[in-house]
């Protein structure tokens, strides 16, 4: 943003501001109304000034206790205003306290407390980087500035637009999203592996480039928003030392464009595409402008086409072997409604994971998945129309106009009962484009798991691709197996019965899957100690239970492929 005019108590003279190396050739480093990053001497100052007052997360959670600062992680601030009123009140207003009042609770700070908080940046430095502004004999923040944990190892600091909790009213439709529960959700999910080219496809602040750092050579990061890019690349000069960049050749590492979805990298082709893309589904209306849409949730799109059209499109811009990770939504129609394969029949799918079944849920997502593209769909949560619509106008706190947030949830219905759908899907979505053309060892999967998972996720998933692509075309009767040490087993039977009638196997960790066992099943896992091969095992097993051995047999193997996949056996590997 443009230096702000000098005037009124509250006001420096930016004079006094000692410019460091100044870059005002990259088109994101100074934006309207976001803030700039065209003096690397005051950013490096700014983190200089955060550092020293311990602005970091295990310092702010001590100052405000607890609880206050769990009640922060609702967008609750009362509780943490009252332990920062306690401290100032006993003369303990330190910088922290300062800046968790300005950045955090979107509370005014006087002078006296920026120069304490800023004694290298400095009051005129903070407003020159567009971070604070005068409200009346005081300040508050410009943006949203805290600690964040990033793959790094070293925690940075990433500024984005206030939240309704921190500025009361709508929000701004260009808002550009901070951390929130969904892109630490897909931060937790991504498999981390070395690759050269990683895209981040809608970076909003950069939450997602931050952590592909640690792990990819170079990062493209993309954004239909100009402010987005701005944020992004403010957070990223801010945090060079931390993210191991070189201030003065970011573009070595990470490049910003500006475009929407895949067209700033179309005829390029990545290792890893990683996306918290503007998925909520929102009404359409005649006459609308690309100015009315919330940039940072919706795409512009009717339904749930623009996850479609990601799910269509990015096979095209991975690299033979790469991979995609992402969130969405999805609509969930009525019996008899259209999808790209015909007619929805709920009688002919159920809730199996197998590629020759399709869960209700997943029928439109499967029509999606192109041929020469394996594909893992996990629903996590399914909602109603009525829920989605209050979930998204609460969002961005449209409740306060009684008549407008009516004909707004009005219209979701409406848009939803045009289409007939009875609700709406929300999970994480993995695509990977074979090495070679159809090998394809994984295949297209769809399970919904509605439960808490151990975070982060990414190990597990990454693991249970591994272990699928390493049984393909192989004899699972020549494996040696052993049963993962988080793996337990529970048998349920009823008062003075001789045998247990419901045998489960529960995971502690990573998926947490439950599987039920039948007897043989349960006798063959618990043989399973690396000794001996499938073969033999089931063969041993086979001759001690009641039926056909030939068929248990048969039956034993078969199940192999689902208990090791699932992770509740593992291969010995190496052995002897």
């Amino acid at each position: 943003m443009a230096a702000p005019a000098s005037g009124g108590e509250c006001t420096g003279s930016l004079s006094a501001i000692r410019i460091g190396t100044v870059n005002t050739t990259d088109p994101f480093a100074v934006i309207d109304h976001a803030p700039r990053s065209d003096d690397q001497g005051l950013l490096d100052a700014l983190a200089a000034d955060l550092d020293t007052a311990d602005y970091h997360h295990e310092a702010v959670t001590a100052l405000l206790g607890d609880a206050a600062h769990q009640a922060l992680g609702r967008d609750q601030t009362v509780p943490a205003i009252l332990a920062t009123d306690e401290l100032i009140a006993r003369g303990e207003a330190t910088p922290l306290v300062h800046l968790v009042r300005l950045w955090l609770l979107g509370l005014g700070v006087d002078s006296g407390g920026l120069a304490l908080a800023f004694p290298q940046l400095g009051l005129d430095g903070a407003r020159h980087l567009g971070l604070i502004e005068p409200d009346g004999r005081q300040f508050r923040a410009a943006v949203d500035l805290r600690p964040h944990a990033s793959d790094s190892e070293v925690e940075i600091w990433v500024a984005s637009d206030l939240g309704a909790h921190q500025r009361p009213g709508v929000l701004a439709h260009d808002h550009v999203l901070g951390i929130g529960r969904a892109s630490l959700t897909l931060a937790q999910t991504v498999i981390r592996r070395p690759v050269d080219r990683a895209l981040d496809l809608g970076t909003g602040c950069g939450i997602q480039t931050f952590h592909l750092l640690s792990h990819a050579r170079t990062v493209v990061a993309t954004d239909i928003s100009e402010r987005a890019l701005a944020f992004t690349r403010f957070n990223l000069l801010l945090n060079h030392r931390g993210l191991e960049l070189d201030p003065g050749r970011l573009w070595d590492r990470v490049q910003l464009r500006l475009g929407s979805l895949l067209e700033p990298v179309e005829g390029e082709r990545f290792d890893l595409v990683v996306s918290n893309p503007p998925f909520v589904i929102t009404p359409r209306h005649a006459g609308e402008q690309a100015a009315d849409q919330y940039t940072y949730r919706d795409g512009g799109m009717a339904g749930d086409a623009l996850i479609e059209s990601l799910v269509r499109g990015l096979p095209g811009v991975l690299a033979p072997g790469g991979t995609a990770q992402m969130l969405g939504n999805w609509e969930i129609r009525a019996v008899g409604q259209d999808t790209a394969d015909g007619v929805i029949d709920h009688d002919m799918v159920d809730n199996s994971t197998s590629d020759n079944t399709t869960p209700a849920w997943a029928s439109r997502p499967r029509s999606w998945v192109p041929e020469q593209t394996e594909a893992w769909f996990i629903q996590r949560d399914q909602t109603e129309p009525e829920v989605y619509a209050e979930t998204w106008l609460r969002d961005a706190s449209q409740g306060r106009d009684r008549a407008a947030y009516a004909s707004a949830y009005a219209d979701y219905l409406a848009d939803f009962a045009a289409r007939d759908v009875e609700a709406i899907g929300f999970g994480m979505l993995w695509l990977r484009r074979p090495a070679k053309p159809g090998q394809l060892t994984f295949g297209t999967r769809f399970e919904e798991i509605t439960y808490p998972l151990e975070q982060p996720i990414g190990p597990h998933l990454a693991a249970q691709i591994d272990a699928t692509d390493a049984l393909a075309g192989r004899d699972a009767g020549e494996l040696l197996l052993q049963i993962a040490e988080d793996v337990t087993e529970e048998r349920h039977q009823r008062p003075g019965a001789e045998h247990p009638g419901v045998i489960l196997l529960r995971q502690g960790a990573g998926l947490r899957r439950t599987t039920m066992l039948s007897s043989a099943e349960a006798g063959f896992v618990s043989a399973c100690d690396g000794e001996y091969s499938v073969g033999v095992l089931a063969r041993a097993v086979a001759s001690l239970v009641d039926g056909d051995s030939e068929e248990t047999v048969e039956n034993l193997l078969a199940s192999v492929g689902r208990l090791v996949t699932q992770g509740f056996l593992t291969e010995m590997r190496n052995k002897g």
